[in-house]
């Protein structure tokens, strides 16, 4: 049966495809696994998942209000085997019309009780032996589309797109292949075919992402990957297996960043997946804000800048600046508060360094924000270093960005670094925190150097009567070296610039060759200091390993693994960090950024071995 035969064509566009052509939408998780869990049964005689549709309505639609909750903003029905030849093997067959009909409106039915700020689509669930009846029951339902999934092979995908197609009135189609053994293939079928979403489902995520790299320039079909919650692969000489919801989330994001456009999960990704996937592709959807810039002078410039510490004058002067990395307290412990400032104050004694740059709740985790530890750090010492606070995109709304920056300025912290922020990521006990994104770090560049600096605020408001009422911000920003998308980091690296950036911070750069693609920019008004990090332990080392924007090559790993103790192990991170220092200086770079995920050990043994 060919689909030319019916003389199928595209549908008109709908509110679901123009959304999805607009920006990027989240679906929901499992079905089948989560009501294994919340049941402990599998789908068997006399316990049929899809006759809850019927049987035990109210079940299906509490799986539909998590995913809500969680941020999903496309339910996926619960039909995956609606059609009559699988019913039919538990005597259902003459209810399977019923049963669809009734998995679109238990979906409907969650979405108004949930009343969700913005709108939520409805994806009705096709598996494989799709008929003729489970498909006009469903469009006859009015879903916002037909989710075609899990399919095994593309023959079987047509065959089923065969009958699909040959039904009028259609809702756009959405065709998932479990593992394509040509994705591009697969994606030029469907487009052929006028299928307008194409793409992966129930497999692994190193596949789903094995797939998305293979067709992320293909043009004419939206891109849609639904991974299961993890699978088996070797990880050094075991199988394991990852379904962590952080690890879906980071992967969510980098599937957004190459392209794909409807983002969900399959078989293990259950609402707290979901809800770190929604955390994750937040970050990338900061919003624009337009500069009203009423000031009479110019923004403040170097004249005012090298004033606010060692670290600004060596960056406006061209002179080599360090800063090192430290982590504000995040509980009560007294002396876990006096060891940061005792480090500091060696720091400072040392004369090695020019700033500490304090981070803000590193990894999403709620830690002492930077700006009180500040106060205390100078409380004690006084000023003899140049504080420098990040300040993450993530927890503060617009109005919020501008009152803390004008709060720094009162307390004499005139130098900020500007970074987008990962999601929360908080212990199952803690409650739950959502992240804000109204900016990303370009925005708050811009706003800062054209508004602030130039006095006024982000409405276009003077900042005082006073004759100059000008902050003089000193504004760094980050760079990923090791981004997914180097595309992306890059454009966002010259928007950085463009907006009044005075120096950039790269992550840590294990390798030299991804610091090649900041050549173009150097000789510019904007300072780049390279990141290198101090490992304390081969352990430590594997976890950094993890974090996403970091790629640490097998040889430091190895170098590491060579020693058997934990001070063997240490000093051979010691080495390995001054010379990549040694390299930084040597390639005539601008400065430093040292950090040391173990609190400061090492930091300044190391500053001494390189002079």
């Amino acid at each position: 049966m060919s689909a030319a035969r019916f003389h199928y064509t595209v549908p008109a566009m709908t509110d679901f495809l123009t959304t999805l052509r607009d920006g990027p939408l989240l679906a929901d998780g499992a079905m089948g696994s989560l009501l294994f869990e919340r049941t402990g049964r599998l789908s068997e005689a006399n316990h049929v998942y899809e006759s809850f549709n019927l049987d035990r309505p109210e079940l299906i639609q509490e799986i539909h209000l998590a995913y809500l909750a969680a941020g999903a903003r496309c339910l996926k029905t619960n039909t995956f085997g609606g059609n009559r030849s699988a019913l039919q093997l538990f005597g259902l067959d003459k209810q399977a019309a019923a049963i669809n009909r009734a998995g679109v409106q238990i979906a409907r039915d969650a979405i108004a009780r949930f009343q969700p700020a913005e709108p939520v689509f409805i994806l009705a669930s096709v598996g494989p032996g799709a008929d003729r009846e489970q498909i006009e029951a469903l469009t006859a339902a009015k879903p916002d589309a037909l989710l075609l999934e899990t399919f095994r092979s593309l023959a079987d995908l047509e065959s089923a797109l065969d009958v699909v197609q040959s039904h009028p009135n259609l809702p756009p189609l959405i065709a998932e292949l479990t593992d394509p053994a040509d994705p591009l293939g697969f994606v030029a079928r469907m487009r052929a075919r006028c299928v307008p979403v194409a793409g992966v489902n129930c497999c692994a995520p190193w596949d789903a992402d094995a797939f998305v790299e293979a067709v992320k320039d293909f043009p004419g079909v939206l891109l849609s990957v639904m991974p299961n919650g993890g699978g088996f692969q070797r990880i050094g000489h075991r199988f394991m297996t990852n379904v962590n919801p952080e690890y879906v989330g980071k992967l969510a994001r980098s599937f957004l960043d190459r392209g794909v456009r409807l983002i969900g999960g399959c078989c293990e990704v259950h609402p707290p997946h979901i809800r770190e996937m929604h955390n994750y592709l937040r970050s990338r959807q900061t919003r624009s804000v337009a500069v009203v810039n009423t000031a009479a002078t110019p923004a403040a410039g170097d004249a005012e800048k090298r004033a606010n510490g060692p670290f600004s004058r060596k960056i406006v002067d061209g002179e080599f600046a360090v800063s090192v990395e430290l982590l504000p307290p995040r509980g009560t412990d007294a002396k876990a508060l006096q060891h940061k400032v005792d480090f500091i104050r060696q720091l400072s004694a040392s004369g090695l360094a020019d700033a500490v740059d304090i981070t803000d709740g590193s990894r999403g985790i709620p830690l002492m924000p930077p700006g009180d530890f500040i106060h205390i750090v100078r409380g004690q010492l006084g000023g003899a270093l140049e504080f420098i606070p990040h300040f993450a995109a993530r927890d503060l709304n617009l109005m919020g960005i501008q009152s803390r920056l004008i709060g720094y300025h009162a307390n004499r912290i005139h130098n900020v670094l500007f970074i987008t922020g990962d999601p929360p990521k908080m212990s199952p006990t803690y409650p739950r925190s959502t992240a804000v994104f109204d900016l990303d770090s370009p925005a708050m560049v811009r706003l800062t150097h054209a508004c602030l600096n130039a006095g006024v605020d982000f409405g276009g408001a003077p900042l005082g009567k006073q004759a100059d009422p000008r902050t003089h911000f000193t504004i760094g920003t980050g760079f990923e070296t090791e981004a997914v998308n180097r595309g992306r980091e890059l454009d966002k690296l010259r928007q950085k610039l463009d907006n009044g950036a005075d120096y950039v911070m790269t992550q840590p750069a294990f390798r030299h060759e991804p610091l090649a693609a900041l050549e173009t920019f150097r000789g510019g008004n904007c300072a780049f200091l390279v990141g290198v990090m101090v490992l304390a332990s081969l352990d430590q080392a594997r976890r950094v390993a993890e974090v996403p924007g970091v790629v640490l090559p097998d040889e430091i790993l190895n170098r590491l693994a060579a020693f058997e103790t934990l001070d063997d192990q240490a000093k051979a991170g010691r080495e390995i960090a001054s010379g990549q220092i040694r390299r930084v200086k040597r390639e005539g770079w601008d400065g430093l950024y040292l950090m040391s995920p173990g609190g400061g050990a090492g930091v300044i043994e190391v500053l001494r071995a390189i002079g």
